[in-house]
């Protein structure tokens, strides 16, 4: 939904109040925009009790990044929505490491446990990453990695050899990975920051130039926030997840959820 230019102009000057010292002014935020924080809560985890903590957490974690002088200038509500789709990830992230019991036998088939709230957030940064991808590159994934056809049955549909198939192929799928992992990259404001955030995802895949690198390296060597940001897409990385493979039909729903709103 499109907020009102009235209505944006209005969150502008409240964050600049909270910047500020108002705290009454962030009690304001919460009220302008808790209602659309609590829909896109449910979206993403069954428990109401569940929904309600996450958006508690989500509004404390907003506003102690604005009293520390970062957080957005404008936007307020999109960068709270992002907020909260990584507080959620980061929830069940850590969720999933937790167990209390005293009986660890069930634990010695090595089964894999496998969390819903993860797995509609892993859906969604898939099918966010494919419909950012070119529109040449969906093509060729959704019939190579979902419709399971090879490169000689797809070559005639995009009028190349399979063997050029199988290169482009291999180029979406990258292309596919790397803005996968851009997706859990949360949203920075200092100029150098945000410049490190939309690259980190090509840096932990090795899809950089040399001086772009060497520009990134060095921000990461001061700079707490994005480094933190970067070991965490780097484990993710280093998982072995596929955003169009990964624990049977998930990481393919993503995409299939991308094709079927519009995309390719």
């Amino acid at each position: 939904m499109t907020i009102p230019a009235s209505e944006t102009d209005i969150d502008t000057d409240l964050l600049s109040a909270v910047r500020a010292g108002d705290t009454a002014a962030y009690g304001v935020l919460y009220q302008r925009h808790r209602a659309a924080a609590r829909a896109l809560a449910y979206g993403l985890v069954r428990d109401p009790a569940d929904a309600d903590d996450l958006v508690a957490e989500t509004f404390a974690k907003v506003f102690a990044t604005l009293r520390a002088g970062g957080g957005p200038l404008v936007a307020f509500r999109a960068y709270l929505n992002t907020t909260l789709r990584h507080v959620c990830y980061h929830r069940a992230r850590r969720d999933r490491r937790l167990e209390f019991t005293d009986d660890l036998t069930r634990y010695d088939e090595g089964e894999p446990f496998r969390d819903p709230a993860l797995d509609r957030l892993e859906r969604t940064y898939a099918a966010q990453a494919f419909r950012a991808l070119p529109d040449r590159w969906r093509d060729v994934l959704w019939r190579t990695e979902v419709e399971g056809a090879s490169p000689a049955e797809v070559a005639p549909h995009l009028g190349l050899t399979p063997n050029a198939v199988a290169v482009l192929a291999h180029r979406a799928r990258e292309g596919l990975r790397r803005l996968y992992l851009q997706q859990h990259v949360a949203v920075a404001d200092p100029p150098e920051c945000r410049w490190t955030g939309d690259r980190l995802g090509g840096h932990v895949r090795g899809r950089m130039a040399p001086r772009d690198a060497a520009r990134l390296e060095t921000h990461l060597a001061w700079c707490a926030g994005c480094r933190a940001r970067h070991a965490e897409i780097t484990e993710i990385n280093q998982s072995g997840y596929r955003p169009y493979k990964q624990r049977g039909p998930v990481g393919a729903d993503g995409l299939r959820v991308a094709h079927e709103n519009g995309a390719p």
